[in-house]
């Protein structure tokens, strides 16, 4: 019997620990954003703060290690340590660490959006809310704007901060390609014609997911009918049958015959540089121009967009639930956000990306500089991407996309 009481009180013991540890991780949180801001960025220094990112994109890559990285060391004393990893296994990876009960970890940045975002907030695997303690999101963003406040539709409640703003488009070769398609209608006729020049990744990926929902949204009666809804299968079961029609019509005269799909946007990148296709396309109305610089992409590359639109859709930095630097994370997310970083990344010579700041409240001497960066001739004009935004549809489409198109396109 004393035995048996002995068991029980060492479970009963366990649970409290674990109720504890839980409960200190989310006051340690709270612990740090209370702080004055410039005691945050002290407990920062001589340390290293490690960013887990998709690392697919050589000219983000490079913004990272050669332009975020010195100066964050320099300004800060703070080591930034980049460690290339797919969003969902960061995610797997928290998730098989708080099963574990880790609570130090080893992941103190990631960069999400969308269903991440989703899955990572619903599982538990964010430290909580802390983008509302940044001084330069509070000095130079619309705290207010709806861009921020919802991911994918799903409340982000601060738990995690604008990092930048892009539109889906595709590139070609201008020298192959005299007029690009202005529909969907007229892509599946480009296709016909062209056999063999014209792939996409696939529904894992999520460029490939991202030209799916176009789509669907080109074959909806209007696009905000995807957009404004949360999914319902019923509801869109006949806008559903016709987008993969059009898949499984096209899918003859796709590269190779459609027998395989580009697993990574790498991939589809490299066929396009090497000729095989004459079309590529990502999710960065910029991204050409570094990839023109390095010799990667032809120089004749140019991009458009096609009827009814381009999604588009703000991407965000968040700190994991057991980051083991707090201080270090909140402080280089900051530094991300400050007008210098994200000026730099406008700049094409490395990422070429829109920024989320509002331009309107920067210094008169900030606001000319961003005004004048020539993002490249590979680059729409800001009207025509403003005149073709469209919204993102709740992250539910994206996990749902991956299952039917391998269901109606691949196994059809």
């Amino acid at each position: 019997m004393n035995k048996i009481v002995s068991l029980l009180i060492g479970s009963f013991l366990l649970v409290l620990t674990a109720c504890g540890e839980q409960g200190s991780s989310e006051q340690n949180l709270s612990t740090v954003t209370d702080k004055s801001w410039t005691n945050i960025e002290s407990a920062a220094e001589n340390t290293t703060v490690r960013m887990f990112m998709w690392g697919g994109d050589e000219g983000i890559n490079q913004y990272i290690d050669e332009w975020v990285a010195p100066r964050l060391k320099k300004n800060f004393n703070l080591t930034l340590e980049r460690v290339p990893m797919d969003t969902g296994e960061i995610l797997q990876k928290l998730q098989t660490e708080k099963q574990a009960g880790k609570r130090d970890g080893t992941i103190d940045i990631i960069w999400i959006n969308g269903e991440n975002f989703k899955n990572a907030k619903n599982n538990g695997l964010l430290a909580g809310s802390f983008a509302k303690s940044l001084p330069n999101f509070n000095e130079y963003y619309q705290t207010n704007d709806p861009a921020f406040q919802t991911d994918f539709g799903t409340e982000v409640e601060g738990m995690e901060a604008p990092w930048g703003k892009v539109q889906f488009v595709f590139h070609y070769d201008s020298s192959k390609i005299d007029s690009p398609p202005a529909s969907f209608e007229d892509l599946k006729t480009w296709i016909k014609e062209n056999p063999g020049k014209f792939t996409y990744p696939n529904a894992e990926d999520f460029t490939g997911n991202a030209f799916l929902r176009h789509i669907l949204y080109a074959n909806a009666e209007s696009p905000s009918d995807i957009y404004e809804q949360p999914l319902e299968k019923e509801q869109i079961a006949e806008t559903a049958e016709k987008s993969w029609s059009y898949l499984n019509e096209i899918e003859p005269d796709l590269w190779r015959s459609g027998e395989h799909y580009p697993n990574t946007l790498t991939e589809l990148d490299r066929l396009y540089s090497q000729g095989e296709v004459w079309m590529t396309m990502g999710y960065n109305e910029a991204r050409a121009e570094s990839l023109i610089d390095q010799g990667v992409f032809p120089e004749s590359t140019r991009s458009f967009v096609m009827e009814p639109g381009s999604i588009g859709n703000t991407h965000f930095l968040s700190i994991p639930f057991n980051s083991s630097n707090l201080e270090a994370s909140m402080t280089a997310i900051n530094f991300m956000l400050s007008p210098e970083a994200q000026l730099a990344k406008l700049k094409p010579n490395y990422w070429g990306e829109n920024t989320p700041i509002s331009i309107e409240k920067l210094p008169d001497e900030m606001k000319e500089a961003f005004r004048s960066v020539e993002r490249g001739p590979s680059v729409l004009r800001q009207k025509k991407l403003e005149e073709s935004f469209i919204p993102e549809a709740e992250a539910a489409y994206v996990d749902w996309m991956k299952e039917q198109w391998f269901n109606e396109v691949v196994q059809n």
